[in-house]
């Protein structure tokens, strides 16, 4: 893998993300846990890609708490959250497209190049 592949780099992240275990289902499924190495991400498509919110974090370098922040300001760009299910509840599963997140990630490296020129 080369550095200057985004897409290969975000790939390897979200596989590794996906490693994490989810310790909600943890104690009651001992197929919950995901090793990143039985993942072949770079098969999908970026833009038909969801990940879930360990992998925003992983991606993007910001905490669960911002993310969900920044989805509630527009100004911010950040990508809006697809619902899993027809719930309504708090705490219903949701997704971000992956594309979405690496388009985001590209232009918060833009705007720094921006004023640093």
């Amino acid at each position: 893998m080369t550095a200057s592949n985004p897409v290969k780099k975000a790939i390897e992240l979200s596989a590794s993300a996906a490693s994490i275990t989810d310790r909600r289902n943890s104690a009651n499924s001992p197929q919950s846990q995901i090793n990143a190495s039985d993942w072949d991400l770079s098969r999908y498509d970026p833009a038909a890609t969801l990940i879930r919110i360990n992998q925003v974090m992983a991606l993007t370098g910001i905490g669960r708490a911002t993310v969900y922040k920044l989805m509630n300001q527009s100004e911010s760009g950040f990508p809006q959250a697809v619902k899993l299910t027809n719930s309504n509840a708090r705490g219903a599963p949701v997704a971000w497209v992956l594309a979405e997140v690496l388009n985001w990630n590209r232009a918060r490296i833009a705007t720094r190049n921006e004023v640093a020129a």
